[in-house]
């Protein structure tokens, strides 16, 4: 789970029991053993772990159950608080530490749990992804066990103890559906089709391609609210309303590249937090040798490269789960076609903190999958019907398969292993080819879109199989030379297959490719210079529709506007009075397109694209009025929030990245574990992706990658705030200042550039 979602829960469990001595004494006196040797039960064969100056483990093995041990063994050392959160909030497991309150999300996990056959669910992955996980299991119990008492200070404030790890903890689910956002989207689209009807629905949140809304009489809409979903965004974490998390990925062939060899860039956006949601891990052995990031509490890796090949991923839009509206009888019997069928009802315990029974919990399924609301007043049941029950729904585990591919071929076999989350997957290799597929399980829907929640009980549409992945759009050496995606609608034209209705607005990609259109031979650093590029194509759209505005409106904050390279720079001023523009202008402008009560879901789903598109159809003196009105709104406050003289605005004054830890209750705790506040340029429409709340960024990409096809060591990388998730550990922070400023580190490779950069080494040994 994510580690902004896993930190905000234990935010509100409270203090633990009390601690001697300081929090920074403690936290150092937690920290792991990472140079010397350490004997071990559970290894084969000695394995050796380089830690470069930047905290990245490079594990050298001689099996690949060693490779994959120690990979376990090393997260823990590193982040072993974080990933025993994400097991527990997966496995259903928090209210046993955090209380009585999170029993209803521990149930909701457990019901989203793979209930499938597990042969085929563990070869899905990889033929040897049991072998690979067991393996890594067991590395980090073996730290649990070494570690006994000396736990990471979190445990230490929480009372708490790390539970013993099961190889089917790495297949929970809960990571997959965060990534399934069409479920909630249809409860909104839901309320808009049920108030406004289904055309003016389309028109505030067109669908793309456009289609229409399956609205039907015989199936009213009403009813269908926030309360269906609201246990489900409980249990995926908070939900940001401000931005959608989204990434960028680009790569080029030898003729746009300087070095005549592919380069492949990737900054997959997804909270910024603290510790870092990215891990990276080199891992050398039988039939390894690869470097990149992935998930910490997961094996392998899920972005970088092999001796071969390079590899990364964005979000891509498809549709991989429906909402079913089942018939009951108010109880546990629901209609199909007639017939009353019963739904299956499993009961789990769930042990709770502070209470010596454990607390009983019902979990009900249809044919549909898992029930997660009911209405007995309606008599209505509400049921998931999503990918994440299929084989292989398990999130980010077929990179076990990618990573190893030594072609484009072998690429593809592995593409056919991932199914969730949906990705656009860039690839480069060694060769000089590179390609792009949109890869993960694709439900067809035959003559029905899947925007809107679908009558169970009627029988007419249930999902016909999945889409084969030869059949996904994808690219091999493509006579432009390049590919990029930024989350946007990449459906090619006349594309006859139903992906998804629900893109990312283009805004990121247009400016992609504005820049790689350009033919220019491209080196490392000019790849560097377009991930951290603040150029907004949104600006340039809306400051254009004030130019047309009556001559002599406006005053001095018109002419700021209208002179300005719609570049967010934290030093502009004029950056900063476009945002506090761009703020009042929105907000005025949804709230006079439907009811107060609808709020929340324009709020929410309209984008700027929807927002500009509605604009050019107004009337142009009530557009103007809007325009201008706002803007002197904003003026204003930028008066009263930055400086009365305009040469004194600055953005970076107002947005900013604060990296908190949910457990810094005091200014002691603050100080150990907060960092920040940075400055920072952009916004949630440039390719350097800033968004957040207010103005905090809290999205965006704490994980960049730049891979040199023609040398793996001159490829570069960045992260954020540091690989441990332990204060007092010298990685901690210590990439957070790079990261702020733009700069990178060495994706060191090779033996004797690993050795280069070695600050410790740790020998595990298997112990006599």
């Amino acid at each position: 789970m994510r580690a902004a979602i896993l930190l905000m829960l234990v935010a509100l469990a409270g203090c633990g029991k009390k601690t001697t001595g300081t929090l920074e004494t403690q936290a150092r006196e937690a920290l792991a053993q990472t140079a010397g040797k350490l004997q071990l039960t559970g290894l084969a064969k000695p394995v050796e772990v380089r830690r470069d100056q930047w905290g990245i483990p490079h594990i050298y093995a001689q099996t690949v159950e060693d490779l994959f041990f120690a990979q376990g063994f090393v997260a823990a050392q590193d982040r072993l608080f974080q990933i025993e959160m994400w097991r527990r909030t997966g496995a259903g497991e928090l209210a046993e530490i955090l209380g009585e309150s999170y029993v209803e999300r521990d149930r909701f996990a457990r019901l989203v749990k793979y209930r499938g056959d597990m042969q085929a669910e563990w070869t899905s992955y990889a033929p040897d992804a049991k072998i690979i996980i067991e393996s890594f299991v067991r590395g980090v119990n073996g730290y649990i066990r070494h570690a006994g008492d000396k736990l990471p200070i979190e445990f230490q404030l929480l009372g708490a103890r790390p539970g013993e790890w099961k190889p089917e903890d790495c297949l929970l689910r809960i990571v997959g559906l965060l990534m399934t956002r069409n479920v909630v989207q249809e409860v909104d689209r839901a309320r808009l089709v049920a108030r406004l009807g289904p055309e003016k629905a389309a028109d505030l949140l067109p669908p793309d391609p456009l289609t229409k809304h399956e609205a039907s009489p015989a199936f009213p809409l009403d009813g269908i609210d926030q309360r269906v979903t609201k246990t489900l965004q409980a249990a995926i974490g908070p939900v940001r309303y401000e931005t959608e998390p989204g990434s960028n990925n680009w790569v080029v062939d030898g003729t746009l590249s300087a070095t005549g060899k592919p380069l492949l860039a990737n900054d997959p956006h997804r909270p910024v937090v603290l510790p870092s949601l990215r891990y990276l891990v080199h891992l050398v052995g039988p039939g390894w040798n690869a470097i990149g990031s992935g998930e910490p509490a997961l094996p392998g890796i899920a972005l970088g490269h092999n001796e071969r090949v390079g590899f990364g991923f964005t979000i891509v839009g498809i549709d991989q789960g429906d909402l079913y509206v089942e018939k009951t009888d108010g109880k546990n019997r629901y209609q199909v076609k007639g017939d009353w069928r019963e739904m299956r009802v499993e009961k789990e315990k769930i042990r709770v903190k502070g209470k010596s029974d454990p607390v009983e919990v019902e979990l009900k399924f249809t044919e549909h999958g898992p029930v997660i609301f009911e209405d007995p007043e309606r008599q209505r049941a509400y049921a998931l019907r999503w990918v994440g029950a299929e084989p292989g729904g398990a999130g980010y585990l077929a990179s076990l398969s990618a990573a190893r591919a030594q072609n484009w071929k072998e690429f593809l076999a592995a593409m056919e292993r991932w199914k969730l989350p949906s990705e656009n997957h860039v690839y480069a290799d060694v060769d000089g080819n590179i390609g792009w597929i949109a890869a993960g399980l694709a439900p067809v829907r035959k003559n029905w879109s899947g925007l809107l929640p679908q009558p169970g009980h009627a029988g007419e549409r249930e999902w016909a199989g999945f889409l084969p992945l030869s059949e996904h759009p994808q690219k091999y050496n493509p006579p432009e030379h390049y590919v990029a995606t930024a989350n946007h609608n990449i459906l090619p034209r006349g594309y006859r297959h139903q992906l998804g209705y629900e893109w990312n607005p283009g805004f990121r990609f247009q400016r992609l490719d504005e820049v790689l259109r350009a033919g220019k031979k491209f080196t490392i650093e000019d790849f560097q210079k377009l991930q951290h590029d603040f150029t907004s194509l949104v600006a340039r759209e809306f400051v254009a529709m004030l130019k047309k505005a009556p001559a002599g409106a406006g005053g001095e904050a018109r002419k700021m506007l209208e002179a300005w390279d719609c570049v967010l720079s934290k030093d502009s001023g004029a950056a900063a009075l476009y945002e506090l523009w761009l703020r009042r202008l929105t907000r005025q402008y949804i709230a006079t397109l439907g009811p107060e009560d609808l709020r929340d879901v324009l709020d929410r789903r309209m984008s700027h694209r929807n927002v500009l598109d509605l604009l050019a159809k107004d009337p142009a003196e009530k557009r103007h009025a809007l325009l201008l009105g706002a803007l002197r709104e904003a003026a204003q406050e930028a008066e009263k929030t930055l400086d009365e003289d305009m040469a004194g605005w600055r953005w970076g004054a107002l947005h900013h990245i604060r990296f908190h830890h949910p457990l810094a209750f005091d200014a002691e705790r603050r100080k150990l574990f907060d960092l920040g506040p940075v400055e920072r340029g952009g916004d949630a429409n440039t390719v350097n992706n800033t968004g957040g709340g207010g103005f905090n960024q809290t999205s965006g990409a704490s994980y960049r990658q730049i891979l040199d096809v023609a040398d793996w060591d001159r490829s570069v990388a960045t992260s954020t705030p540091g690989q441990s998730g332990q204060p007092g550990s010298p990685h901690y922070e210590d990439l957070l200042p790079l990261w702020a400023e733009g700069k990178y580190f060495p994706l060191a490779y090779t033996r004797a550039t690993v050795e280069k950069h070695t600050r410790n080494i740790l020998i595990l040994e298997p112990k006599k």
